[in-house]
């Protein structure tokens, strides 16, 4: 069965982004620019492959899937780019956009557990949950691992990096990756 891992940035106190969908204030450098491009290219959006030295054909390591809300897709198309992971199915979690023009863009109106639990069945590799934290909320029973990158850094405010109802939900640490800007890198897999 496939997995669906949730893989997200975050500040200390736990944000995604800021209030208007900042995310210039994380502290990134080269060598962990670097290493993510090497062990997930799949997270460099087909767009950016080019200015980063990463070729647009690189193979998916961990996931052949993407599951995103619209706040996560909107910037993307506010840039005339439809199919931002063109080298991934694309699923944008909305019940307000049209269906999307990209073969490889599908939007799912409705309940996000069932499109999950359908594609969990389904041949493949992992399913990459990219957010936000609406979407993360709406699928805390669905989630297998989470791969939580830690800046060093607080926002105050923001978007969550998971909203929704209470439902403390058990992971246990398995990794730990640790950056020369103070960043962290920690994968845990549910207990």
């Amino acid at each position: 069965m496939r997995k669906l891992v949730y893989y997200v940035g975050v500040s200390l106190d736990g944000y995604i982004a800021g209030p208007g969908g900042e995310v210039e204030f994380y502290p990134l450098n080269q060598e962990m620019s670097d290493w993510f491009s090497q062990r997930y290219p799949e997270v460099v959006p087909t767009h950016i492959r080019p200015h980063v030295n990463l070729p647009v054909d690189t193979p998916n390591r961990e996931w052949d899937t993407v599951i995103m809300g619209r706040g996560t897709y909107d910037p993307a198309l506010r840039i005339g780019v439809s199919s931002p992971y063109a080298h991934m199915k694309q699923y944008v979690i909305s019940n307000t956009l049209t269906p999307a023009d990209d073969p490889n863009v599908e939007i799912v109106g409705g309940d996000p557990v069932a499109l999950v639990r359908k594609l969990k069945q389904q041949d493949g590799s992992g399913i990459w949950l990219c957010g936000g934290g609406t979407l993360a909320g709406a699928l805390i029973d669905e989630i297998d691992e989470v791969i939580i990158k830690s800046y060093p850094v607080l926002a105050g405010a923001g978007i969550s990096a998971l909203s929704g109802n209470f439902s403390p939900t058990a992971f246990r640490p398995v990794r730990r990756q640790e950056f020369g800007n103070g960043a962290q890198v920690s994968w845990f897999e549910r207990a």
